[in-house]
């Protein structure tokens, strides 16, 4: 009897070994021939799960945000039932950041995204729409809070400093 292959498992494999070529590369080296030997298959194996490098590029950053929003999920339940907005907020911007190995790896890839962007119309417009996405789920959250009274709005003002120790 034939092994079955779970395909998607696979493609998260070459997405992985994407991710490892641009971390230990960079951008310069995003072939699907090196992301085949750093996946430890051949450049035709590669190919029967991924057509192009804008496919197998797409993919792995739509991976590489399902496991984002994995980590976020995962710190908002330790956040409990209702959390600070701010506590919310500091949580998503602090995935963002590359402070750990899986952020950074994001970090990376987003930046190859980015640079993919410039020459690839269709990449382009995703980027556009998932950086819009991102902004309007953090506006929803810091206008919900404003809402809520939880944070102050944007007609508060800081004090300012009236000594001269600056």
């Amino acid at each position: 009897m034939p092994k079955q292959v779970d395909h998607r498992e696979r493609r998260e494999a070459i997405a992985r070994a994407l991710w490892r070529v641009v971390d230990a590369s960079g951008v310069q080296r995003l072939s699907l021939r090196e992301v085949a030997k750093e996946a430890g298959m051949s450049h035709g194996q590669l190919q029967h799960y991924f057509a192009s490098r804008q496919e197998l590029l797409t993919f792995a950053m739509d991976f590489a945000a399902e496991q984002t929003a994995a980590r976020v999920a995962a710190g908002l339940a330790d956040l409990g039932a209702d959390p600070h907005p701010r506590d919310v907020l500091r949580l998503v911007l602090v995935e963002m950041l590359p402070l750990h190995a899986d952020s950074r790896v994001t970090s990376r890839m987003n930046a190859a995204y980015v640079l993919e962007a410039l020459h690839d119309e269709g990449i382009r417009a995703r980027t556009r729409a998932g950086m819009a996405a991102g902004r309007a789920q953090v506006e929803e959250l810091v206008r919900g809070a404003i809402a809520d009274g939880r944070i102050a709005g944007t007609g508060h003002r800081r004090r300012r400093r009236t000594d001269c120790s600056r």
